[in-house]
């Protein structure tokens, strides 16, 4: 069996390593700076990935569905099947029907419902087209719970897109009481009484905010093409409209990134980050811990009376890995907002460090700790703890508007702050920048070589 994989991302690294592990062929695509899953070979294009396929699945998001489609009709052999597993409407996989059409190729529309990052290769799924028996069995293979319902394709986009309309329904209703709670100072006992209701309490509870947040483009999408689904019934979609739209509020201001997201900004610097977005966007007076210092990790945002502390103080718990806590301390240096004993609670809960529009104290036990701190200025003076504070609200911090979800990028040069939608354009651009500086770089360095090396010889 020989399986092309178009879309490396989490979902298609999953289904490409469990194919591996059947001991299949497979070839992988994928525009974007991610991995390649072990064993994969990494195609230079859909076409020399497709080429020798008996599956394809297409994995790329619905936006790309037809394109990719298109594409790869062309290289793909008579007979073998393309699996489409992006979300989208029935009338999205008649296109994706349409760009096959006259390439004998089988079409298979797999909709997937429940979560691959949780289930991995065993997730359920619904299929339906001519291709379906083909799917139903590489997917059996693979140990997932197949519906083979046979029909046309876009039977199985339409129920999932049924099916959506409650799962994302009550995940946006999750988000958006959560969020309530947050704003009214009561976060912890929100989310005990959500999760009380809740078969598998807190754990679904959290699976459900954090991958809303995390997909919330993806199934604003879907949850449009929902609506449409239910006003062609001739119903009015009043929740699915209302679900689509806090999904799309997501997407463009909150979306949670991942860790794999986070390490893909490692090594950039904070510069060239800059020079890409148009020289925008980097903070101004706040100092780096240490020298030779960096971070990046996901802003959790906290905006406090000058010299007061509390609001840092309630947060801690909330703290999640790869957190940075940045907070808006009304550029006040009277008191220290953080020192070693913050610190030192934060790094337990695996905080990537802070960003304090602020003072700080203990330094030097800062550094001992390896917890980095970015800040305006150093004062002895412990805070006050007396509030008022406020939890997830955009901050103004070193001149900058952070908002809560923001990616964060710190070095010496500073600290900027990337929201999750614009990070896919921008990683390639700033890397662009990056990669140019370098190559100017050798070429001065070999330009002052040659120079030392003439006037060694003139000596």
């Amino acid at each position: 069996m020989h399986v092309a994989v178009l879309g490396l991302g989490e979902a298609g690294a999953l289904y490409a390593s469990a194919c591996t592990r059947q001991g299949w062929d497979v070839t992988g695509y994928d525009p974007g700076d991610v991995p390649t899953p072990d064993h994969v070979v990494r195609a230079i294009s859909i076409a020399d990935a497709v080429l020798e396929a008996d599956v394809v699945l297409g994995l790329t998001g619905a936006r790309a569905a037809v394109a990719v489609a298109t594409e790869a009709a062309t290289a793909m052999r008579p007979g073998s099947c393309f699996a489409d597993l992006n979300s989208g409407s029935s009338a999205l996989k008649d296109d994706v029907r349409a760009a096959l059409e006259g390439h004998d190729v089988l079409l298979a529309d797999v909709a997937v419902i429940g979560s691959v990052p949780t289930f991995g290769a065993r997730t359920p799924l619904i299929v339906s087209g001519s291709g379906s028996p083909v799917a139903a069995s590489l997917f059996a293979a693979l140990g997932a719970d197949v519906d083979d319902i046979g029909g046309a394709p876009g039977d199985a986009a339409t129920r999932k897109l049924v099916r959506s309309s409650w799962m994302k329904g009550v995940a946006a209703l999750i988000v958006e009481t959560l969020e309530a709670g947050r704003a009214a100072g009561l976060e912890d006992w929100t989310r005990e009484q959500v999760a009380e209701q809740l078969a598998d309490g807190a754990v679904a509870m959290d699976r459900l905010y954090d991958s809303t947040y995390k997909h919330a483009a993806r199934r604003a999408h879907e949850m449009r093409d929902a609506t449409r689904q239910i006003a062609d019934a001739g119903l009015v979609p009043v929740m699915a409209r209302a679900t689509a739209a806090l999904h799309q509020q997501l997407a463009e201001n909150h979306t949670i990134v991942d860790a794999d997201v986070l390490r893909a900004w490692e090594d950039l610097p904070v510069a060239n980050i800059g020079d890409a977005r148009g020289r925008l966007g980097i903070t101004r007076d706040l100092h780096a811990p240490w020298r030779g210092a960096t971070m990046v990790g996901r802003a959790r945002t906290v905006t406090v009376a000058g010299g007061d502390n509390v609001g840092i103080q309630r947060i801690i718990e909330q703290a999640r890995p790869h957190d940075v806590i940045v907070v808006d301390g009304q550029a006040d240096t009277s008191r220290a907002l953080v020192g070693e004993l913050i610190a030192g609670r934060l790094i337990a809960k695996g905080v990537a460090g802070m960003v304090i529009d602020g003072a700080i104290r203990d330094a030097e036990d800062l550094q001992d700790m390896g917890f980095p701190i970015w800040h305006r200025a150093r004062n002895a003076a412990g805070p006050y703890k007396n509030g008022p504070f406020h939890h997830g609200e955009p901050v103004s911090v070193g001149g900058v508007v952070c908002l809560e979800g923001d990616l964060v990028v710190a070095d010496g040069d500073g600290v900027t702050f990337v929201r999750p939608h614009e990070a896919p354009a921008l990683l390639p651009a700033a890397r662009a920048v990056q990669e140019d500086e370098a190559r100017r770089r050798e070429g001065i360095s070999a330009a002052v070589d040659a120079y030392r090396r003439a006037q060694e010889e003139v000596s």
